[in-house]
């Protein structure tokens, strides 16, 4: 087995991976690692019975992930009324096999599950956004136009423990049946990366605004 073999104990029974469980994995550095590495994840929970997963930015701070969105938005509604799934994947390449029925990849995902928290002290919440928009790019916050009341008022902001947490990691090249070795198809890894491009300016910037440097350290990781 590889680095991804499973280390420690799932938190709960409802996290424990069965499918392919040697690629799973449940210590708070890789679960934190895969949070850090993107800002998009994906929300999950039922809405008048039906399952819905909605994308979304969010962040993290210490034990807690936060995201945000209009407080008229049907998910706000009900995320305190039931448990709730929030998942992250990140693609790291395609792996090419001899056999169709042995493609793969290789991936890093984390699924954490419980009830989430609104997040309703207006003060908090612009604290958390500040956290997120300077976690994004350094400073930024401080260089926008400050954010008005109303503003506030009509974002909800809610918060999800990383406690009941599982992830999933594959790395390496393919694996196939011992006698398609001998195959002579090519077999490999496609890496997949994330690729940051020169930033591109709005045209209706102000000719005497520059752009900050901080904006080049944007970052993924």
């Amino acid at each position: 087995m590889s680095d991804s073999t499973s280390r420690g104990g799932a938190p709960s029974e409802r996290t424990r991976v069965k499918r392919y469980k040697w690629l799973a994995s449940y210590d708070r550095k890789t679960v934190e690692d895969i949070l850090d590495a993107t800002p998009l994840a994906h929300v999950g929970c039922m809405m008048d019975g039906v399952p819905f997963v909605t994308p979304t930015f969010f962040w993290r701070e210490k034990d807690r992930v936060y995201w945000h969105g209009s407080a008229a938005g049907r998910m706000f509604q009900v995320l305190e009324q039931q448990d709730i799934c929030l998942t992250v994947s990140l693609l790291d390449g395609l792996v090419v096999a001899r056999s169709a029925f042995n493609f793969n990849c290789n991936f890093r995902s984390v699924m954490l599950l419980g009830r989430a928290e609104l997040i309703r002290d207006e003060t908090v919440k612009v604290e958390k956004l500040r956290n997120f928009v300077n976690g994004l790019i350094p400073g930024e916050w401080e260089r926008l136009r400050p954010v008005h009341e109303r503003e506030v008022e009509v974002t909800a902001l809610a918060c999800l423990s990383i406690a009941e947490a599982s992830c999933k990691v594959r790395m390496g090249p393919p694996l196939d049946d011992e006698d398609d070795y001998a195959f002579p198809s090519w077999a490999g890894v496609i890496p997949i990366r994330y690729q940051i491009l020169p930033p591109v300016p709005d045209p209706r910037n102000s000719p005497d605004v520059a752009m900050p440097q901080d904006i080049l350290k944007f970052h993924l990781g």
